[in-house]
């Protein structure tokens, strides 16, 4: 086996290692997976849905995987740089430890100031994409995790499928 080849083979056991590793973090601590972790990140963006009209989303453990993996790929940095996996997604970063997931949902949501929902644009000064994939209407199903960064701050991701933002689509 050349060096390239065993290099390869070492990166790719690696990020398996470091995947298993989260997922069992996660089983042992409670994690992602508890009741409690589920309806502190499925709550608040069911309540915005409700609101809205838009029917309540399910949790679903393999999304809330992908996220946790993605999570442990951005604790050394904490930045707010998406995945390049096919689901939605929505990033959070909070200065410290004290943030939680409805702190999140209430930033995605802050975004519907900038929303205008009659012409289905939003403001070309500002994002209101989380919003959009928060209350996406076809959208059934999230996942999503939680982790301090290295910095001591908060990282939250949820991914959402199947994906909204379909360009020429209202949201809801």
């Amino acid at each position: 086996m050349g060096h390239a080849a065993l290099l390869r083979t070492t990166i790719r056991f690696l990020i398996v290692a470091c995947f298993i590793s989260h997922v069992a973090a996660h089983i042992a601590g409670g994690g992602a997976t508890s009741p409690e972790t589920v309806a502190a990140f499925l709550s608040p963006q069911n309540a915005v849905r409700v609101r809205h009209g838009v029917p309540p989303l399910r949790w679903s453990a393999a999304l809330a995987m992908v996220a946790g993996a993605y999570a442990e790929q951005r604790r050394a940095d904490c930045a707010l740089v998406h995945s390049t996996n096919d689901y939605g997604e929505n990033l959070f970063w909070g200065q410290g430890r004290l943030w939680t997931p409805s702190d999140a949902v209430a930033a995605w949501t802050a975004e519907e100031a900038s929303y205008d929902y009659a012409n289905n644009v939003c403001d070309p000064a500002a994002d209101c994409s989380h919003y959009t994939q928060l209350l996406w209407r076809w959208t059934k199903n999230v996942g999503c995790d939680k982790v301090f960064c290295a910095s001591g701050d908060s990282f939250i991701i949820c991914n959402y499928y199947p994906h909204g933002n379909v360009v020429g689509q209202r949201p809801y």
